[in-house]
């Protein structure tokens, strides 16, 4: 699929590397849309997420959260819009078609191929967990290094074991999925995101399929990766972790973003109507 860049921000500059957080990275989102059939799930999303910042989103059920995260990883095709990490356009390569006046940057989609290794730069987890359940946890978090990066086995297994510990699980490394608790598999899952070194990392209702009593240590790790810099966008209702945590709140609803801005004032403060009324109903 081709499609044209639009004017305003046609060529997204990359941010120089001095001014970059070690594990982050510079997203951006201009003009994204997604439609099923007649039902508009997005309708030009704007947004953008500074090195080492930690955006949380908001918003009732249906308002467009996931969706937006599954076309930041390019899980799922744009209408229209592009994302950005990095000043590289996620799912497709520029290059330019015309002559002459009519001469134009264009979008040309990227091969699965090519696709899966952009993803690599770009950590996601789940609501459910996705693990391999014929996988041991250590196993799950060392498969993308190793097939998805052609990474020496040895080597990512060292870090893998690391990265459990670092998440509490060291005692698990040998634990298939349905022998943990479901807190212990999103941390494998958070382990396995973090394992391919992404710039960026996307939580999508993390907590939302646990246990009350599990919600806590999973929203530790991201607490966690939040005050070590790591560039987080996480949408979630947890609002007392995204006072914790955030540097921006984004509200959605209806497939737009009705507010955003600096964490105390969007949850202190809130500018819009729809912004108070959804947090009188979570607080």
């Amino acid at each position: 699929m081709t499609s044209v860049l639009p004017a305003p921000a046609a060529a997204p500059a990359a941010a120089p590397a001095a001014t970059r957080a070690p594990a982050g990275g510079h997203l951006r989102v201009h003009g994204l849309s997604k439609s099923y059939g007649t039902l508009e799930v997005l309708r030009g999303v704007d947004l953008e997420v500074r090195p080492g910042e930690v955006t949380v989103i908001l918003g009732p059920s249906g308002s467009g959260k996931s969706t937006l995260l599954r076309l930041v990883n390019h899980l799922e095709r744009p209408d229209r819009g592009f994302v950005a990490l990095d000043g590289q356009v996620i799912g497709y390569a520029r290059r330019r078609a015309g002559w002459g006046r009519r001469r134009r940057e264009v979008l040309r989609e990227l091969t699965e191929r090519d696709v899966l290794r952009q993803r690599t730069r770009i950590g996601f987890v789940f609501q459910n967990f996705h693990l391999f359940p014929h996988l041991t946890a250590l196993e799950n978090v060392v498969e993308a290094p190793v097939s998805a990066q052609g990474r020496p086995r040895a080597e990512v297994e060292a870090e893998a074991r690391a990265l459990l510990a670092r998440v509490g699980l060291s005692d698990k490394a040998d634990a298939r999925p349905r022998q943990l608790s479901g807190g212990q598999q999103q941390r494998v899952a958070i382990a396995r995101a973090l394992a391919v070194k992404p710039a960026l990392l996307l939580f999508d209702e993390p907590t939302s399929a646990l246990d009350p009593e599990l919600v806590g240590e999973v929203l530790g790790v991201i607490r966690d990766l939040a005050h070590d810099g790591t560039t987080l966008v996480v949408v979630t209702h947890e609002v007392a972790f995204a006072r914790d945590v955030a540097d921006t709140v984004v509200f959605m609803d209806d497939g737009v973003v009705v507010e955003q801005g600096p964490a105390a004032r969007v949850l202190g403060s809130p500018a819009h109507p729809r912004t108070r009324a959804f947090l009188d109903k979570v607080r």
